[in-house]
């Protein structure tokens, strides 16, 4: 064990463990996960070469290979919970993407919650069991998170029973789901609807691409890999182009929106249930958006306690670059927000569950709220916690650009969510739409609820955007209640900002999309700072059922630093809206730099209660023991480079040209 490290552990006022035990959500389901790891790391069928080292061809077989024993080994330990599944799935592919992503994370999910029970009985024990192996197919190569504009096309033929599938222009193709290009031998395909002459909007089929057996392409199917992207070495993102594919009337699921067989329409209760897959993707994605933040934090803080650089006062030892206040700034408001998106990820994920239980017995109160809140926290995070990764990355220096720190590759992997599953200034644009719609039903004096009810007290309390000053300003900037009030406000003070420039620039062209794209900067900044309450609320609650007086503590400190590092990053808002002071302001800033020494003597362990393994993050900088620089000079010695003294392309090149020399 690296010295430095040991003494930072021997030093922190909590037990790890026990903060382990709070992101598991309990002591069982942190002993069953370690189990579940066990299992992959002490299996020899698991232990491959370093993906480092391999070509994009050798990772894609690498991963279908591991993914195929994945499989295998699931049924044999007789694992079937969904979470406990996805356990083992991350450990296995240990955080990296693999060509079943879209098979087990939506095209299962879309055939359970999509498909009628007699489509089920048809196609998901076939795709439980890999006879079908699907994917979904949505994205084009035109038309990505506007969905409405998906030029793919499905004709009822009411004569034989079935619908036709073509891509009727260039920008039609399907392009950019995974497993597409070389995996799937089946597709849920979202494609614009005509029956009787008449396009019923964006619905969902089944589609077989492949033969069963030779997993050749059907007649009429175009499919194949779209070539080398920033990262996502080891899935095969596809294109597919479909000439008048026929399949059978029952190859749509059909669970909400139906076509009988002479073509007659009937629509769903709901337009937004066909989105349910989504929903639940970008729920999760809040959830994956918390452990990649935190293992770029994890790597980060504990290389920072391993590395000495420069001199702090000339002629004394090089310190600790984690010593360093400036270090400090970057990396401890970055553990506090994995922190935070770790709460709130299980938050999405209960709610998603309740809510999904309150659909399936036929309440859809709650349906457009989840709807906007997963897809505003999706874009929030996903945009923040992509600059963290990026700034734990500046911060380890020159090793964090070697792909050995692990970091590029959390990148590379995490850093599409801001386009893939609706693009993030869509996603914040359409949680706008579900916060101006209820403050325009606050204003007609009908009551919203869930996490928008602060928009009830508008009528009673007049805010207006030049007229809050007369709200009351936080009392102590020491207190999480008051300043989950004040992000409260400050996300009221922003929607009435919005909704009344919407207005405005309404009352002044008369055309409402004009007016929406006209007012979509303040919009955006409206979705952004409800999303940041909710945050900032739900990390605070989640105080509340902590009785551990030392764990309480150190995570008090945390939240007490994400609310403040959040003020002093937005300033403005929160003076224009006459919340705070000026004087506040600078106290708040000198608040957050004792924070920063106040969260110094736990970083480390803070960090280890994530229980990352050394095999999960994949880092010589971020090794457990901290023995850094002797792994770095054996990792590096792996080259492929290296296997000779003397490269080809030196006889080839080099060695003739100094002949003539």
């Amino acid at each position: 064990m690296n010295p430095d490290l040991r003494r930072e552990r021997e030093n922190a006022s909590f037990n790890p463990e026990h903060v382990t035990h709070i992101l598991d959500r309990g002591a069982e389901r942190t002993r069953r996960r370690r189990e579940i790891e066990n299992l992959v790391l002490n299996d020899p069928d698991f232990q491959h070469e370093d993906a480092n080292f391999l070509s994009r061809s050798e990772r894609y077989e690498v991963a279908v290979k591991k993914s195929s024993q994945m499989v295998m080994k699931i049924r044999e330990h007789g694992i079937s919970d969904p979470e406990e599944i996805y356990w083992f799935k991350s450990y296995v592919h240990r955080g990296r993407p693999e060509p079943l992503d879209l098979h087990l994370g939506m095209f299962l999910p879309t055939l359970l919650s999509q498909a009628t029970p007699e489509q089920q009985d048809h196609f998901f024990m076939s795709a439980w069991n890999l006879e079908i192996i699907g994917t979904y197919a949505q994205t084009e190569m035109g038309h990505g998170t506007h969905l409405r504009g998906l030029e793919t096309t499905a004709t009822y033929d009411s004569s034989s029973q079935e619908f036709i599938l073509n891509s009727p222009t260039v920008t039609s193709i399907k392009w950019w789901p995974g497993g597409l290009g070389k995996t799937a031998n089946h597709a849920v395909v979202l494609a614009q609807l005509y029956t009787q002459g008449q396009c019923k909007g964006l619905h969902a089929f089944i589609v077989p691409i492949r033969h069963l057996g030779t997993h050749e392409p059907l007649p009429g199917v175009i499919v194949g890999d779209i070539g080398p992207k920033f990262g996502f070495d080891e899935i095969d993102n596809g294109f597919l182009k479909l000439d008048n594919i026929r399949i059978p009337r029952e190859n749509m699921l059909m669970k909400y929106a139906k076509v009988e067989t002479d073509g007659t329409y009937v629509k769903p209760v709901s337009d937004k249930l066909t989105y349910g897959t989504m929903v639940f993707i970008r729920s999760h994605i809040v959830g994956e958006t918390a452990r990649f933040l935190s293992k770029a934090c994890t790597i980060a803080i504990r290389y920072s306690a391993v590395r000495h650089q420069s001199e702090m006062k000339p002629g004394e030892p090089e310190p600790q670059i984690l010593d360093y206040q400036t270090q400090q700034y970057k990396l401890f408001p970055l553990l506090a927000t994995a922190y935070a998106y770790q709460f709130v990820g299980a938050y999405m994920t209960e709610t998603y569950h309740r809510i999904t239980g309150d659909i399936n017995e036929g309440n859809l109160s709650e349906l457009p709220e989840l709807h906007a809140l997963s897809a505003g926290l999706k874009a929030f995070t996903t945009w923040v916690a992509s600059a963290g990764i990026e700034e734990c990355r500046m911060a380890c220096g020159g090793h964090g650009y070697s792909h050995c720190s692990g970091i590029p590759n959390l990148y590379v992997t995490f850093t599409p969510t801001c386009t893939y599953e609706g693009e993030n200034t869509v996603m914040m644009l359409q949680t706008a739409r579900f916060l101006v719609k209820s403050y325009t039903q606050v204003s007609s004096g009908k009551p919203v609820g869930g996490m928008v009810s602060y928009l009830n007290d508008l009528p009673r309390q007049r805010i207006q955007p030049q007229a809050v000053a007369a709200r009351p300003t936080v009392k102590d900037i020491n207190d999480l209640t008051g300043l989950v009030e004040a992000y409260k406000l400050r996300a009221a003070w922003l929607v009435v900002t919005a909704a009344k420039n919407v207005q405005a620039e309404l009352n002044r062209r008369k055309d409402k999309h004009d007016a929406w794209n006209r007012s979509s900067v303040d919009l955006v900044r409206a979705s952004e700072a409800h999303c940041h309450y909710v945050v900032l609320k739900i990390f605070a609650a989640k105080l509340s059922e902590i009785s551990d007086v030392a764990i309480h503590n150190v995570l008090g400190h945390l939240c007490l630093l994400y609310a403040l590092h959040g003020i002093t990053k937005n300033t403005g808002d929160f003076l224009q809206a006459g919340l705070l002071t000026s004087p506040q302001i600078s106290q708040m800033q000198q608040r957050v730099k004792e924070l920063l020494a106040i969260i110094r003597p736990n970083a480390v362990t803070l960090v280890d209660a994530f229980d990352y393994s050394d095999a999960q993050l994949g880092s010589v900088l971020g090794r457990y023991d901290g023995n850094v620089y002797e792994s770095m000079f054996e990792w590096a010695k792996k080259s492929p480079l290296n296997k000779t003294q003397v490269h080809d392309s030196f006889y080839k090149y080099l060695k003739p040209l100094q002949a003539k020399l």
